[in-house]
């Protein structure tokens, strides 16, 4: 699936003793693709912090990121950030799943559908952009023949509270995928 799709590159940058900004290769230019749902999906982490905001001073937020290299997060970091591309293979449905967090979801590569557990559904094209607010969701590759790609920036959010009831994460039958810190 994913020889169909662009590698991405990332390119990081730090400051020099002089103060000038310098690219660095300290965590590399491409990150380490995760398959899950049995190989339907890979999600590629590009960067995390584990605060917010992030501390940037002596170049603490790359040692906080390179020890997500080797084992990814959850899907957020309740404290950090998270900046995630997932690719999905053809006719691909994701579990429903909420995260207690913002999420900014921007289709990359083919189209992609929101689906929400109210029914109500959305058919989002390459440039498009979702902003999900902690609410009950699935994604839909609506190609029968293509894989898609999105990239997510997950901001975490404070407790979610609906009618005085609270809502917490419910990855519902999302394999491979860890429960968020």
């Amino acid at each position: 699936m994913t020889d169909k799709l662009p590698t991405v590159q990332r390119l990081v940058t730090t400051n020099n003793a002089e103060g000038k900004a310098v690219f660095t290769d300290v965590v590399g230019e491409t990150a380490r693709q995760q398959p899950i749902d049995g190989g339907r999906v890979v999600f590629g982490l590009q960067y995390c912090s584990e605060q917010f905001p992030v501390d940037l001073n002596n170049d603490n937020d790359l040692t906080a990121y390179q020890k997500y290299q080797g084992e990814a997060p959850g899907l957020v970091i309740s404290s950090g950030t998270v900046l995630r591309t997932v690719d999905m293979e053809a006719g691909h449905v994701s579990p429903m799943h909420r995260t207690v967090s913002l999420d900014y979801g921007i289709v990359l590569e083919g189209e992609v559908e929101l689906i929400l557990d109210s029914g109500e559904k959305r058919a989002m094209k390459r440039g498009d952009v979702a902003i999900q607010r902690g609410t009950c969701h699935a994604w839909r590759n609506m190609s029968d023949t293509e894989p898609a790609r999105m990239i997510y920036v997950l901001l975490p959010s404070k407790p979610i509270e609906v009618a005085g009831k609270k809502l917490g994460e419910d990855l519902e039958t999302m394999k491979d995928v860890r429960s968020s810190s």
